[in-house]
């Protein structure tokens, strides 16, 4: 029998929270491992030296499991991969390509390595590269998508590969995460959730937007372009597909995204800000706290 998540992290719940983009700091990574859960910093969005600062203030405020997360499109992924492996990160979760290249590298680390995938073909080639688990993510998720959805994708995934498989995308609640568990999964990765958290750094416009929204809002732009992301729907991604639609290019199309995660983050622009959010957005009710809302996805608290 394949080991749960919690087991292989050494944490208190099988959850990882999600690495969002210019949200999932040290400080946040921090208290999510501090809540039970493996908190990860998304490095996607920093330097080599803000990733070394952010590493420093994680564990200055936990004695706990933490991961980074690492895009290997970034520029400066060579620099980025040594760090991670000179601070002997426990745990790595990827994206947006292949982390092959730095598997041996990781190894000697004492990393395990965790890539994202949205198709099962590509989880076998990892395997084969060296994962020691597959995120299998549907399209329900906020941000960048694929095109499976969690119930269709995580069950094949299982079926095609033989290390543990964490489900992610379309996960918020206690019978989510049994759903996953049915499907296969040894545990679960949460984000759109995590944005009505007490301890997520968003200014609260964006935290607001959720709470407001239906699952109906979170709709996938870029999808003509072969750039897909889950926002909510506001100005920006009106006039974004409108332009997509109408035959626009890449270039003239980043006109709109450039900068907008940043602008919504941090300065709670809802009209132009880029608001990342997965279609769980209509489950996020209210502002919690980090444990409880681990403990009602694990335990099913808030149900009972």
């Amino acid at each position: 029998m394949k080991p749960m998540l919690n087991e292989i992290l050494g944490t208190k719940y099988p959850v990882i929270q999600g690495a969002m983009a210019n949200i999932a700091t040290g400080t946040f990574a921090a208290a999510s491992s501090n809540a039970g859960a493996l908190g990860i910093i998304a490095a996607g969005g920093y330097s080599p030296q803000q990733l070394e600062e952010e590493i420093a203030k994680a564990r200055s405020l936990t004695d706990k499991p933490f991961g980074v997360n690492l895009m290997l499109m970034h520029p400066a992924m060579d620099e980025l991969a040594d760090i991670v492996a000179r601070e002997h990160i426990p745990f790595l979760t990827t994206g947006a390509g292949n982390p092959a290249k730095y598997m041996d590298k990781w190894k000697a680390a004492g990393c395990k390595v965790f890539p994202v995938v949205a198709a099962p073909i590509l989880a076998k080639h990892l395997e084969r590269s060296g994962a020691d688990a597959i995120i299998a993510e549907g399209c329900e998720s906020g941000g960048h998508v694929g095109e499976m959805g969690t119930m269709a994708l995580v069950p094949q995934v299982c079926d095609s590969v033989s290390i543990p498989v964490i489900a992610a995308g379309g996960i918020a609640d206690h019978r989510q995460y049994q759903a996953a568990m049915a499907l296969g999964a040894c545990g679960v990765q949460v984000g759109t959730i995590l944005l009505g958290s007490n301890e997520c750094p968003i200014h609260d416009n964006y935290k607001a937007a959720v709470i407001k929204a239906k699952g109906t809002d979170a709709i996938v732009t870029g999808r003509i372009g072969g750039t897909p992301v889950r926002v909510l729907k506001n100005k920006m991604t009106r006039e974004y597909i409108r332009q997509e639609k109408a035959g626009a290019g890449k270039e003239e199309l980043e006109h709109f995204t450039l900068g907008s995660l940043r602008r919504a983050v941090f300065e709670g622009d809802t009209e132009t800000g880029s608001l990342m959010a997965g279609q769980t957005c209509g489950q996020v009710t209210s502002i919690r706290s980090l444990s409880d809302i681990f403990q009602d996805i694990v335990e099913g608290k808030e149900q009972s």
